[in-house]
């Protein structure tokens, strides 16, 4: 069991953790939830001992082993599997002790415990924790040197997952997995016999890997028993009932108040008034909720919008080097509303896919149409090594904008999603999220027909997510999706590409489809059974993406209004601040009188909205449901 009490820590002199506590009993999968900066990866250093805390402690069994995946990747000539091997010390001890041992009664001890923690079966199980991660049996007799930081961190990931630690902690793994290592460690992490606490904003891993979630919000940590979804529901229905505790505390407290100021100095209501004075000390305070904005992504709309396809490949064949070809044989058209996303293990050529899009690269052999005046934005998680790092986000946008003046500057850097205490931060100051935020406005800057986005999602919580769908939901132009998340892919994209065997391909399953079958079958091979009911599910999911195409540009117009009545109610809650100004009225009677007309009219819209919403999603269902 791990125990937190009153626990307390700071980091460069800021609270972040204030008298927490919180138990878990072994065994549990814990998904550790919170904003960006709220003190999730602190508090994991206070539980392994790196960090002191200010006030209370942490408590887990005296035999209990903590492992996390390394801070720096190994980087040496041994080969993978010994370094993954290497990561049960305990095993490496005992073989060693065994070589020499001569006692009989040790050796004895040795091959027991040799055999309680199944040492002869090591070398398999770590290979098969390799190969789940991506590296085939060659790769894993390659030296780590051979591989890129990111592969690195991968086998650092196989090391403390073979290890199997008693408490296992992992911060955001999926950051440096694709989508099939994440959809392996979703089941891996499900199935593991111990403790897991998993910092992460993929939704679908913490709905089908974990079964508690710990917030930590305001400082506090908060256990929540199930999966994500169910937290979330929790969560809203636990602030609805705190605001209307609030709302009636608040109430009771004003006519407490009345009473006591017209009766106090009343000698018949003297007492009365002098026992509610004694209520109103006794009576504690429920909280207000402190609502957490989230800025949202803002992509600028196409000057114009080219006709279809935007782009057109035929016997397109493509690689980095000539005669050494990464992808062959490409026939495949782009529309200008299409939403498409990339499947495919890491190395198999989607990132050289995108390359050859945004037209990074050429084809070596076929043809390459594209339509006049395309405008390509192309965002990848390696491109923040671009950022200048001493520069500003307002330094940044100034150079696309030398001519205009500060005013319009700083509001496009306010569009981009940063707040005006973060425009004129270093970019090597900002966080991961910021720098995302920046490098994605640069990339979409002059309003992009296509945008290709390459793991968008690696630094960004889950609100800065759910922004982004809203973002690409009600982007006008196409899109080119490669993500672990799959909450991103399923709630944006309505066409899945395969890229496998050196090609690209339409894949007409849906990514649960997918999930059977990376997870159902050994990593690499993915063979798929073809028989007669397989054959009519595939025509059956082909049937269903066809439906999806057609129900599109339906889809995307109940988008752009769920966006625009969300903005709306917005205006309306603000409007309605203004106008519970009891002083508003007396110092500004006309600009009260036209706030009272704008949320008038403001209501009105919103219903003409919601009933367009009504029959729209009715018409939605009816054709999905045909």
């Amino acid at each position: 069991m791990l125990t937190i009490t009153d626990l307390s820590a700071r980091i460069a002199g800021r609270l972040l953790i204030d008298h927490a506590s919180l138990t878990l009993p072994e065994g549990t999968k814990a998904g550790f939830v919170g904003r960006n900066g709220a003190g999730k990866s602190t508090l994991f250093r206070v539980i392994t001992g790196d960090l002191s805390a200010e006030t209370g402690s942490v408590s887990v069994p005296k035999n209990w082993r903590i492992g996390q995946v390394a801070q720096e990747a190994p980087g040496t000539e041994e080969p993978l599997i010994e370094i993954v091997l290497k990561a049960d010390t305990e095993r490496l001890t005992l073989l060693e002790e065994a070589e020499t041992a001569t006692d009989a009664h040790r050796i004895a001890e040795i091959q027991t415990r040799l055999a309680d923690i199944d040492a002869h079966s090591a070398e398999a199980r770590a290979a098969s924790i390799l190969s789940g991660l991506g590296f085939d049996n060659d790769a894993q007799k390659l030296p780590a040197s051979q591989f890129s930081g990111g592969w690195r961190m991968r086998v650092a990931l196989a090391a403390v997952l073979f290890a199997q630690p008693d408490l296992l902690l992992l911060d955001e793994p999926t950051n440096y997995l694709d989508l099939e290592g994440t959809l392996w460690l979703e089941d891996y992490v499900r199935r593991y016999p111990h403790t897991v606490i998993i910092i992460s904003h993929d939704r679908d891993l913490l709905n089908r890997a974990v079964n508690t979630i710990v917030h930590l919000e305001q400082r506090k940590l908060t256990f929540y028993r199930g999966p994500f979804d169910q937290f979330e529901r929790q969560r809203a229905e636990a602030r609805e009932l705190q605001m209307k505790a609030r709302e009636k505390q608040q109430a009771q407290r004003k006519h407490m108040e009345a009473f006591v100021e017209r009766f106090r100095y009343k000698a018949s209501k003297a007492r009365q008034a002098q026992s509610r004075l004694k209520a109103l000390e006794r009576m504690g305070n429920v909280s207000a909720v402190i609502e957490e904005h989230v800025q949202s992504f803002q992509f600028p709309k196409p000057e114009r919008q080219p006709a279809s396809p935007i782009i057109a490949l035929e016997k397109a064949l493509v690689g980095y080097a000539p005669g050494a070809p990464v992808l062959s044989q490409l026939n495949l058209r782009i529309d200008n509303d299409d939403r498409i996303a990339l499947l495919g293990a890491n190395g198999n050529g989607k990132s050289t896919f995108a390359k050859l899009i945004s037209g990074k690269l050429k084809p070596e052999k076929g043809i390459m149409t594209r339509a006049p005046h395309l405008k390509i934005g192309y965002f990848a998680q390696h491109q923040l090594d671009d950022l200048v790092p001493a520069a500003s986000a307002v330094e940044h946008i100034r150079k696309l904008m030398p001519d205009a003046p500060e005013a319009k500057i700083r509001s496009r850097v306010a569009q981009v999603g940063l707040s005006t205490a973060k425009m004129d931060t270093a970019a090597r100051d900002l966080s991961g999220g910021e720098k995302a935020r920046l490098l994605m406005g640069l990339a979409t800057f002059d309003g992009p027909n296509l945008l290709i986005l390459d793991e968008p999602t690696n630094h960004l919580d889950i609100d800065s997510r759910s922004a982004l769908i809203d973002a690409l939901n009600g982007f006008e132009g196409a899109v080119i999706l490669i993500s672990h998340d799959q909450h991103l892919i399923e709630a944006t994209v309505e066409r899945l590409w395969l890229v496998r065997d050196g090609s690209v391909n339409s894949y007409d399953g849906d990514l649960e489809d997918y999930r059977s079958l990376i997870v159902g079958g050994p990593r690499g091979q993915n063979r798929q059974r073809e028989n007669d009911a397989g054959a009519s599910k595939a025509a059956q999911r082909r049937a269903a993406a066809e439906r999806r195409k057609e129900l599109a540009p339906l889809r995307k117009k109940i988008n752009e209004i769920e966006s625009l009545s969300a903005n709306l109610e917005k205006k309306i809650q603000a409007l309605d601040n203004d106008l519970s100004d009891p002083t508003l009225y007396e110092r500004a009677p006309a600009e009260a009188t036209q706030k009272a007309r704008e949320r008038s009219e403001a209501q009105r819209q919103l219903a003409d909205v919601e009933e367009e919403w009504l029959l729209l999603s009715g018409e939605y269902e009816e054709a999905a449901g045909s």
